[in-house]
């Protein structure tokens, strides 16, 4: 993965963000019309990290995602038609309507979940490396966390079991400046989470996080890294929000001037402006990529809406294994 990314593979990350903001532009609109249940926290602004980094994955290495995490789901391949069944609550999603926006998993590609606790998924991420140094794989893992995640336990604790052990682990911050509706600059002993690296014996590295190309960068040497023995890294990707915490959320806690400015930064634009100049986005591609990634969410809006919900007794199912499952549904346990 060394050297300037292809041209295809420079394509492939504009078409992945473009599929991610359609996805999460469509979803936003579906839920101010109260036609997906639940909370949803949109990336909106911070595709580049999720394109940036699964663009240097194998489809059987592993990420673990956050309470905000459909550009990670999809970017590491899985279907929108899958994924806005969930969001739907219906029983042709991943969880079989029961997950949510937050909890979306698919083992098939290495999405080991989405997780609506903050930090939850260091434990899983770490023990997914684990398991891989155990088999003598050269698999990695990807922990996605936000810069709120950096304050809380299970973080330090997963690091250092990763850097003591060696693991195949890529922990990915995605700082994009407000923990909720707090800013890292009340509340992080650091200026740079990277910095918290060193406290561990790994590389801390902060890139642009709306730079696609740097992002993209800096993991493949990480992931490099992993793969060959070297164990974890540490990777601050500096990005913003566009929309609130959850979709709602008044934004008090910031001034509308900081989000227009922070606009002008918008990862897909950056990067569709690199490949215009390099000669690599005519204008027919452009627009031929935009409809594909439209049309591709329109129809998995139509497949959500068409697919039907979960019956009652399905609450009872994939809680138990084996024939345990039988005797809760019968009454006996």
């Amino acid at each position: 993965m060394k050297g300037s990314p292809k041209a295809h593979e420079m394509i492939w990350l504009y078409r992945t963000m473009c599929r991610i903001r359609a996805f999460e532009t469509k979803v936003q609109e579906l839920f101010a019309a109260n036609m997906i249940p639940g909370f949803v926290h949109l990336s909106i602004g911070e595709e580049a990290v999720a394109a940036g980094v699964s663009s240097v994955l194998r489809p059987d290495d592993y990420i673990t995602s956050t309470h905000r995490g459909h550009g990670h789901v999809l970017a590491k391949g899985a279907e929108p038609r899958r994924m806005m069944a969930e969001l739907f609550g219906k029983r042709t999603g991943y969880c079989k309507g029961k997950g949510g926006s937050m909890h979306i998993a698919d083992f098939g590609v290495g999405v080991l979940g989405a997780n609506g606790v903050v930090a939850g998924g260091f434990p899983i991420a770490v023990g997914a490396g684990l398991s891989c140094k155990l088999r003598g794989t050269d698999q990695v893992v990807v922990c996605y966390f936000g810069d709120g995640a950096s304050n809380r336990g299970p973080v330090h604790e997963a690091m250092n079991m990763a850097s003591i052990w060696k693991l195949p682990v890529l922990f990915v911050c995605e700082n994009n400046q407000y923990a909720s509706t707090t800013a890292m600059s009340y509340s992080t002993s650091v200026e740079r989470i990277a910095l918290r690296a060193a406290g561990y014996s790994m590389p801390g590295l902060t890139v642009d996080g709306n730079d696609v190309l740097a992002v993209r960068e800096a993991a493949a040497q990480a992931v490099a890294r992993a793969r060959a023995g070297g164990g974890p890294t540490l990777l601050e990707a500096l990005t913003y929000r566009l929309r609130g915490h959850f979709e709602g959320d008044p934004q008090r806690y910031r001034k509308r001037e900081e989000v227009e400015e922070a606009m002008g930064r918008d990862p897909i634009s950056r990067l569709a402006s690199t490949l215009r100049k390099k000669k690599l986005l005519p204008e027919d591609l452009e627009k031929s990529i935009r409809k594909e990634v439209q049309e591709e969410i329109q129809e998995a809006v139509r497949f959500a809406q068409e697919s039907p919900y979960p019956e009652p007794e399905e609450a009872l199912e994939d809680l138990y294994a084996g024939d345990v499952a039988q005797a809760a549904r019968g009454g006996l346990a």
